[in-house]
């Protein structure tokens, strides 16, 4: 396929992709795909490693071992306790792309990870709360580190008709390592020492370690951060090894390699430099940012920032009051999100990103106001407590009718804002802010959580269920705002599309025809005629454009 070959336009990229892919081996566990994707469960576990993190927390103050040590902590004190990876996920994130699209993605992944590791024994053998706090923030920071680099790695490494699927698991695997650390706190609550604590922040420190162990090794580097930075032959070899079964001869190779090629070439000739700033400097990014910055608040101000909070206090209400049952109760939610998430993630390509988005707030909407009712009938069901503070006379089907409701909300939640936070915004962004726009993501989605660990639990003191109808309110305006921005990259059918293709949805197949076009001239030895065939009309000397040249170079 001729370097030239974006001109024809981004309908036939995807026809000509389709048509290399048919007859062949697609299955993703058959070949040298099943080793493809054996390494890319690899980098996906490092989005578990967050879900441990954020769940360990939750289970670590429900044991008596972790309050007695740390003498109970209470406001203030335990705001700080819950926000401090999130702020040092905040302080870690601008400088994680620099590091990936510099030094490559395998380098972001292990300093990460070895940043963890380290924070990981300090956590673990903490003798007070400063040692513990300040584990807690270098997790946010190395961690920080290792979710920029990972999703990218595995959208810019998976095979073309696995990339939406696969990159869409990177973040529902969240609920992977929530599980986990859910039922190590389960497991561990019956020790009466320190380890009851202790074994679950040792614990989170397992998969950093694989991954160290086994980057070097197993895990081969972007091939698009090689064709940037001059190394070809190594994205060839790459290409051709993972997704031509080691056939040099295979058009899928010269198509996919040109593709990348080409489109590298174009987004250096629009924008000259890589920096924040690009991020909003033109048309095209500027719409992907008004579709990525406020997905990444909603995916965690749709209410699931309190459900933890009142999950405990519902289940109290219902006779559920010890911390076994209370443990099991959010394991068992944790294995629903899990299936769930991946539910939505497997049929991301059939379905649809709109669809995704779109039913996923529709029904977390419904849900909430089924959940907000049933919340006013229990709060009103009872007017007086036990000596322990729990209702009585309270109106137990109205609580389980709560619970229920958590659970359908979750399944709504789960199918769209779950699978596609990441893998949408990776897929959206062109390969020279790849980085610095995922960055912008995490950041916002680290403030949202940050804003939720202070004032939720002041909101919920002061308004109860009152404030549910808040959230009732602001995931139906999230709906009218999806249904206006986000745009469908799903192919016909439910084709694979060509990564580098998705650009032209945003900035235009016209845009990049004159680029196209523009890159031609500037590289042909001959003024008059552009690269690729293309003749243009006029005549102009070597120094300046005219013609239909100047009209094009004028549009950008």
């Amino acid at each position: 396929m001729a370097p030239g070959a974006l001109n024809v336009g981004h309908s036939a990229h995807s026809n000509e992709l389709h048509r290399l892919l048919q007859g062949r081996e697609t299955r993703w566990y058959k070949g040298r795909l099943l080793r493809l994707n054996l390494i890319l469960l690899l980098l996906l576990i490092t989005s578990s490693t967050n879900g441990y993190d954020g769940s360990m927390m939750n289970g670590l103050q429900t044991l008596s071992t972790w309050k007695g040590y740390f003498g109970d902590p209470q406001g203030g004190l335990l705001g700080l306790f819950n926000a401090i990876q999130n702020i040092g996920g905040i302080a870690g994130l601008p400088f994680a792309p620099y590091i990936s699209d510099r030094f490559g993605r395998r380098m972001t992944i292990f300093l990460g990870c070895i940043l963890m590791l380290i924070a990981t024994a300090i956590q673990t053998a903490a003798q007070n709360i400063g040692m513990f706090i300040g584990a807690r923030f270098l997790i946010g920071f190395g961690l920080s580190f290792a979710c920029i680099a990972a999703p990218v790695l595995i959208t810019e490494l998976a095979y073309p008709t696995h990339r939406a699927p696969i990159t869409s698991l990177y973040n529902s695997t969240w609920y992977l390592g929530s599980i986990i650390a859910a039922w190590t706190t389960f497991g561990t609550f019956r020790i009466d020492s320190t380890w009851g604590w202790r074994i679950p922040s040792l614990v989170q420190g397992a998969p950093s370690a694989l991954q160290v162990l086994l980057i070097w090794f197993c895990i081969p580097e972007s091939p698009r951060w090689q064709i940037d930075h001059g190394q070809d032959a190594k994205a060839m070899k790459t290409l051709c090894y993972y997704h031509c079964n080691g056939d040099e001869s295979d058009p899928l190779l010269n198509f996919e390699y040109n593709e990348i090629k080409d489109a590298i070439r174009l987004e250096k000739l629009a924008n000259k430099s890589s920096t924040y700033a690009s991020l909003f400097t033109n048309p095209g990014n500027r719409r992907r940012m008004l579709i990525i910055i406020p997905i990444a608040f909603f995916s965690q101000w749709s209410g699931n920032g309190i459900v933890s909070y009142y999950l405990g206090k519902t289940l109290d209400g219902v006779g559920i009051r010890s911390e076994g049952q209370k443990n099991l109760i959010n394991g068992i939610l944790q294995v629903y999100n899990l299936v769930t998430a991946y539910i939505g993630a497997l049929v991301v390509d059939k379905a649809g990103r709109r669809l995704l988005f779109l039913t996923s707030t529709a029904g977390m909407c419904v849900s909430y106001a089924v959940w907000t009712a049933c919340a006013a009938t229990y709060a009103k069901s009872y007017t007086t407590v036990d000596a322990d503070g729990y209702p009585i006379g309270a109106n137990t089907s109205a609580g389980n009718a709560v619970l229920a409701s958590i659970f359908f909300y979750y399944g709504f939640y789960n199918i769209a804002l779950s699978p596609l936070l990441v893998s949408y915004t990776v897929e959206i962004l062109p390969f020279r802010i790849r980085s610095k726009g995922l960055m912008v993501m995490q950041m916002c989605v680290s403030a949202s959580l940050v804003f939720n660990q202070y004032v939720n639990p002041i909101a919920m003191d002061a308004l109860d269920w009152k404030y549910y109808i808040v959230y009732t309110c602001w995931i139906a305006f999230e709906f009218c705002y999806l249904y206006w921005a986000v745009v469908e990259t799903k192919g016909k059918d439910g084709r694979a599309r060509p990564l580098e293709e998705i650009a032209q949805l945003f900035d235009g197949e016209q845009a990049h025809e004159d680029l196209q076009f523009y890159g031609q001239a500037l590289e042909s030895g001959r003024p008059g005629e552009a690269a690729g065939g293309v003749k243009e009309k006029g005549e102009f000397d070597d120094e300046k454009l005219s013609g239909e040249h100047v009209e094009r170079v004028e549009r950008l």
